[in-house]
């Protein structure tokens, strides 16, 4: 006895198979009506019409596998299927149509054709149609959740045909939602359109829907975090279905959560593409801490603009080999132009001659500096490591591309390098320091980029709150108070990239955060979008600030003086008078203190920024 796997296996042989029933059943009755439902029976004439039934069988099964129509889904039969079957059967009757006639076939009824294609045509469809309607009644019977639709336009339709007539989601479609007053009250596939975003509470009431899909292409983010806004005010649960064109027009659906990006991120970063390109096209770009989540999506951003050879260099090799093979695969599907050279190294910047090595044998144009220790609790129980690698690492790479005469260096710096109160802040602003320290050189143009905290980037709070919501709680937060900038990490890559072209000598570039989120926000955030309710299913718990952490961050010194640059979301904080000869001074007496006590050492390193 066949299974249902040996039935698919099959599927091809009896959907033609069943396409054929109701060809010969479309031509017996239509010789039943050519013959005035058996008034004019003639048995000449009926055998004829049966004898040259595998005639007419065989034109239909050529003209089928020509068409395809042995091999579409019924679950998704769309205009284009009635296209095919329409076209395929009109052509199968007039092909033999045309045989009768050549041939002078003697007692056949010539009007059987024209009225078999008319019977066909509606049999073959309605059969489709009929199993689309049951599969679509049967599948949502015993769904789960009803589901609202926002988005009532060519998104939204094919995100309604996915949510019905697939098994991906556990959902009934209740109705549509969309701002545009005029479709309200329209039909879409049997599902109306019950008003806009404004109504939600009270479309909510009336459907008893418990999940809404956001299905908008090209929905600009203030727009969608707007949407979400309100389905959070209502404690509806929300997905948001993402489209893909396939095949050059036709739009592809995908399902995701709602992402704490789509809450904090902002509207699209407007870049200077052709400067961009200037500073990479063709050249060898370095990176340094390539494998981190700052210095990974650098990678994965100079890509886009062609280098030559991009260098990533990393202390830590298994994520630097993951993104390997992320941008080799990239490059393999033809996403990536694969002329472009990646070369992975081991290597620590604590390593002077190490990072002289690389320098000598690919002389890089351009070095994108993220290498760094950035863990404020590690760090403030390790201080000479940070020191290490942080000051005298960034001071190595720097030193070599002065050297080597590399056209721009770029540091990744931090907003917690301002009125520092940690090791880790101190240790970036001496970055600073080295940067301004060296900009007097006749060879590399010098600068620093400074931001906050990026959301999801390796050892955040956030991939921490994701781990305590999954082994249901606590949440932990220091304060119920402090505050911290957030950006999203293709941002801040972003305007790392295009500071760099802005560097002249020395300048510390500041990125715009936007407003400063409260962290128990962001936590309260998360519980709900995992879908849970804060301090009812899962707890949020205060720990208190833990040593060298302020209750909240800044951007600015208040002796440093920031103008706009041409990208608005850029800003220049002018250099300090600061020799390289002062900076000699204080690495001098940094490297005195590191063989001492932790104390000495976080002492003398936040004397030494001041």
């Amino acid at each position: 006895m066949l299974d249902y796997k040996s039935l698919r296996k099959y599927r091809e042989f009896i959907l033609i198979s069943i396409d054929v029933i109701f060809v010969v059943l479309s031509y017996l009755f239509a010789y039943y009506v050519r013959v005035d439902f058996g008034n004019q029976f003639s048995e000449e004439t009926f055998v004829s019409v049966i004898e040259l039934l595998p005639f007419t069988v065989l034109i239909h099964i050529v003209f089928s596998i020509i068409f395809k129509i042995n091999r579409t889904l019924w679950t998704y039969i769309s205009i284009d299927e009635v296209i095919r079957v329409t076209v395929s059967i009109l052509l199968t009757n007039i092909v033999w149509f045309i045989c009768i006639i050549c041939f002078n076939v003697v007692g056949y009824p010539r009007t059987v054709p024209v009225i078999a294609s008319l019977f066909s045509i509606v049999t073959m469809l309605g059969i489709r149609i009929t199993y689309r309607f049951y599969r679509r009644s049967v599948l949502q019977q015993n769904r789960k959740h009803r589901a609202l639709i926002i988005g009532a336009g060519q998104a939204g339709a094919i995100a309604l045909r996915d949510l019905t007539v697939t098994d991906r989601y556990d959902c009934k479609v209740v109705g549509f939602v969309d701002d545009n007053i005029y479709k309200k009250g329209k039909i879409i596939s049997g599902v109306e359109i019950l008003g806009t975003t404004k109504d939600l509470e009270k479309i909510v009431e009336k459907t008893k829907a418990d999940i809404a899909y956001i299905a908008i292409k090209n929905l600009s983010v203030e727009a969608r975090k707007h949407i979400i806004d309100q389905c959070k005010k209502i404690s509806l649960n929300v997905k948001i279905i993402t489209f893909e064109t396939v095949d050059g027009d036709k739009l592809a659906t995908k399902m995701r959560d709602v992402s704490i990006d789509d809450l904090l991120g902002r509207g699209e970063i407007k870049l200077d593409n052709t400067e961009i390109s200037t500073m990479i096209h063709q050249k060898t770009v370095m990176v340094t801490g390539g494998g981190g989540s700052i210095g990974s999506e650098i990678c994965r951003q100079i890509v886009k603009y062609k280098p030559r050879q991009l260098l990533i260099v990393d202390i830590y090799e298994n994520n630097m080999y993951d993104l390997q093979q992320e941008i080799k695969i990239k490059q393999l599907h033809g996403e990536i132009d694969k002329e472009i050279e990646l070369i992975c190294l081991i290597a620590s910047v604590r390593e002077k001659k190490r990072i002289d090595t690389i320098m000598d044998q690919y002389h890089p144009d351009v070095v994108f500096h993220a290498a760094a220790h950035k863990h404020v609790p590690l760090v403030e129980d390790s201080p000479a490591e940070a020191i290490k690698n942080n000051v005298f690492g960034t001071y190595n790479v720097a030193k070599s591309a002065i050297e080597h005469k590399v056209d721009t260096f770029v540091l990744i710096s931090t907003d917690k390098a301002v009125n520092p109160t940690n090791v880790m802040g101190a240790t970036k602003r001496m970055c600073e320091l080295v940067i301004q320290g060296l900009r007097d050189n006749p060879n590399t143009k010098l600068c620093a980029v400074r931001f906050g905290n990026v959301l999801g980037s390796n050892g955040s709070v956030i991939p921490l709150f994701k781990r305590q919501i999954e082994s249901g709680g606590p949440v932990t937060v220091t304060d119920p108070n402090i505050i911290r900038y957030f950006m999203t990490i293709p941002e801040a890559a972003s305007l790392v990239i295009q500071a760099g072209v802005y560097a002249k000598s020395g300048e510390i570039f500041v990125l715009d955060m936007g407003e400063p989120v409260k962290i128990l926000d962001l936590a309260k955030n998360l519980i709900q979008l995992s879908g849970f309710v804060p301090d009812e299913d899962i707890k949020i718990t205060f720990t208190g600030l833990r040593p060298g952490e302020k209750m909240y961050e800044e951007l600015i010194l208040d002796k440093e003086k920031h103008t706009k640059t041409r990208n608005d979301l850029i800003y220049t904080s002018q250099p300090i008078e600061f020799t390289e000869k002062d900076l000699e001074n204080k690495l001098s007496k940094l490297k005195e203190v590191l063989d001492l006590d932790n104390n000495t050492i976080k002492n003398t390193i936040l004397e030494l920024i001041k």
